[in-house]
């Protein structure tokens, strides 16, 4: 990477650093996608003693449960302030695991380092698919596992992004939308022949608190840094930032807001490196 290619890429990643700790996701965490680090770490099929690194593991959603279950865990993430929120949670528990600022797309490890390589709703905010994709491979074992879970296109929060998208500043150059690693023909694009029996199953959480898509709406506004850096984008415009509540408040309408429980749909991806 020429020095201006280094700059360039040092900026966007501050700013990815920084929209991930405005806000709160550590309570979106909680509150929403709790249950998805553990149907990963489940389908990743992990052994006590494995050597299990979390890409993008922001509070260590995926993390903690491999933790639990006696791996050795080390959690990468590139936003501090989501591993020292994982970390607490950790040392409450007495689980022992290795928290580490990372950049998915350079990590610092050598080559067939792990057992398991795995991202919960992590590795897919990485802006450039290819690179992301490469360092999960180089740095598992052969033979050794990749595990990921990914918010889909169709489903809810891919569709949140797709209604944000004409509100959001304009992406880097190269970057691609995360919930393209929803897509099971855009992960067969990515590993290619470098992984062997990828497979892919989609799935829905379930997702209830909410009973009107303003309700949805206001939270994210308040907790998720993407919805937040979006609404900052416009913060001056009236016009626009109208139009975007308006988008907002009616996905979750589209989704059965006011039925019960949303069903947001994610892809489950296991493979083992060829």
């Amino acid at each position: 990477m020429t020095t201006e290619a280094s700059t360039a890429d040092q900026a966007v990643k501050a700013k990815h650093r920084a929209m991930w700790a405005s806000g709160d996701y550590p309570r979106l965490v909680s509150d929403l996608i709790t249950g998805l680090g553990p149907a990963l770490v489940q389908a990743a099929g992990l052994a006590p003693g494995d050597r299990v690194l979390d890409v993008a593991a922001g509070t260590g959603n995926a993390a903690l449960p491999a933790a639990r279950d006696g791996a050795d865990v080390t959690a990468s993430d590139l936003t501090p302030e989501l591993l020292e929120a994982g970390r607490r949670v950790a040392e409450a528990e007495g689980l022992t695991l290795a928290w580490e600022a990372g950049d998915a797309e350079h990590l610092p490890y050598d080559d067939d380092t792990f057992d398991a390589v795995v991202s919960c709703v992590g590795v897919m905010f990485a802006p450039h698919h290819q690179e992301a994709a490469d360092e999960l491979v180089r740095v598992c074992r052969s033979d050794g596992t990749i595990a990921l879970l990914s918010w889909t296109p169709q489903g809810f929060i891919g569709q949140a992004f797709a209604a944000m998208r004409p509100f959001a500043p304009p992406p880097p150059p190269g970057a691609q939308a995360p919930p393209l690693w929803g897509d099971e023909d855009h992960l067969a694009d990515l590993f290619g022949a470098r992984v062997t029996d990828l497979r892919s199953t989609r799935q829905d959480l379930e997702v209830g608190g909410f009973s009107t898509g303003e309700e949805w709406r206001d939270y994210f506004k308040a907790v998720y840094g993407p919805t937040i850096a979006t609404y900052r984008n416009v913060v001056d415009d009236e016009e626009r930032t109208a139009a975007l509540d308006a988008e907002l408040a009616a996905l979750p309408r589209r989704f059965g807001v006011a039925d019960g429980p949303m069903r947001w749909e994610y892809l489950l991806t296991t493979a083992r490196k060829a």
